[in-house]
């Protein structure tokens, strides 16, 4: 590992709980703490970061203006959610609007991560917005989510994300500096673990029973998101959120546990895609495609020839060369139907062949596996 996990990283994600964003007597945000970690963001965006926010606090803002007391009904938590997200977005907006950043709330559900055409659409959101600059501030659907259908917790959505969009490092702020073999406010012997590379039976043990204060809506959860990074090949930080500046601690040291991965996010990305998925159709492209995909290029519709079998957007086609030989396997963006109305066709001409473009690209180069 890296001295700084953090400063390497080109995308990064931060997820922030309840208690460290709101006030738990009065309700209200910790504006001071909250201008601190925007401006954190701000010096990590200017060294060339992209920055994903994952807030919780909308529950606990909301119920108070709402004049709800604990424990809430589920409608009594989505009234007060869809109260507290406004406050909580327009929170977030003047702390970085003062770095000239300008934020978009985005709220997800279960759902949208494992539904294959809401995920790439969800991914898709999140790609532009921080291709153009902005910093998307996240957080569950909790207006609309049910039990059934719910994250749960905004630790396994954070790395659930950061899997989405192939982040590098994912941190976890939290009321804990880190993973220890016990729960260290009941074992004066718990030993602190700095690193970890494989969650075992041993690791997921140190957690502790759901019902105890270790583990109820703490390390155990944070260690199911731990192992959604693992296979996703994003690092992950477990530390102490309450100090002003908390990346900037967590960079210049503080302690923390990190959760790193064999490889890196495009590496476990695409042993995914070339392990694990079976092509449903397949492309064949010319030679100057094929030239192109060879020097590590995207899959252009103008260099398409062919299309074979029928697909939806997302899945996995096999890329074959004008002498049949299979050259890789990627994802699709576009479904079979589409793909035969612009194959041939230059990529600016996509919106008007088909009402509207979801990309340049029949496959990008991120979700593409060359052979050999």
């Amino acid at each position: 590992m890296t001295a700084s996990p953090i400063a390497d990283a080109k995308r990064l994600i931060v997820k922030i709980g309840s208690s460290l964003l709101v006030e738990e007597s009065s309700g209200q945000i910790r504006r001071e703490w909250l201008e601190s970690l925007c401006e954190d963001v701000a010096r990590c965006r200017a060294r060339g970061q992209e920055v994903v926010l994952v807030s919780s606090g909308a529950v606990a803002v909301g119920r108070r203006h709402l004049g709800l007391t604990p424990p809430l009904r589920l409608e009594q938590k989505q009234a007060a959610a869809a109260t507290g997200q406004i406050q909580l977005a327009h929170a977030y907006q003047e702390a970085l609007a003062r770095h000239g950043i300008t934020c978009a709330q985005v709220l997800l559900t279960l759902a949208d991560s494992e539904d294959r055409r809401r995920y790439l659409n969800a991914r898709q959101t999140l790609d532009t917005l921080l291709s153009l600059g902005a910093v998307p501030v996240i957080n569950e659907n909790d207006t609309v989510a049910t039990t059934e259908i719910r994250f749960g917790d905004n630790d396994r959505l954070a790395a659930r994300v950061a899997q989405m969009i192939s982040a590098d490092a994912l941190v976890l702020f939290s009321d804990i500096d880190g993973l220890y073999t016990a729960d260290p406010r009941r074992d004066p012997d718990a030993t602190y673990l700095p690193e970890v590379h494989e969650i075992t039976p041993e690791i997921e043990a140190m957690a502790g029973d759901p019902g105890t204060g270790y583990g109820s809506g703490g390390m155990v959860t944070k260690l199911v998101a731990a192992r959604i990074c693992l296979s996703a090949g994003c690092r992950m930080a477990i530390c102490k959120g309450e100090p002003l500046f908390p990346l900037t601690a967590l960079e210049n040291g503080a302690r923390a546990t990190w959760f790193i991965p064999d490889g890196g996010p495009r590496n476990a990305r695409k042993q995914w895609i070339y392990g694990s998925m079976k092509p449903v159709g397949g492309l064949t492209v010319d030679d100057g495609a094929a030239r192109a995909l060879a020097k590590g290029g995207s899959l252009l519709p103008a260099g398409i020839i062919a299309v074979e079998g029928e697909f939806d957007r997302g899945d996995c086609v096999l890329v074959r060369g004008t002498d049949s030989r299979v050259l890789g396997r990627g994802l699709a963006a576009y479904d079979s139907t589409d793909a035969r109305r612009i194959m041939g066709r230059k990529s600016a001409d996509i919106a008007d062949i088909l009402g509207d473009s979801r990309g340049d690209e029949m496959i990008h180069r991120d979700d593409l596996v060359m052979e050999g």
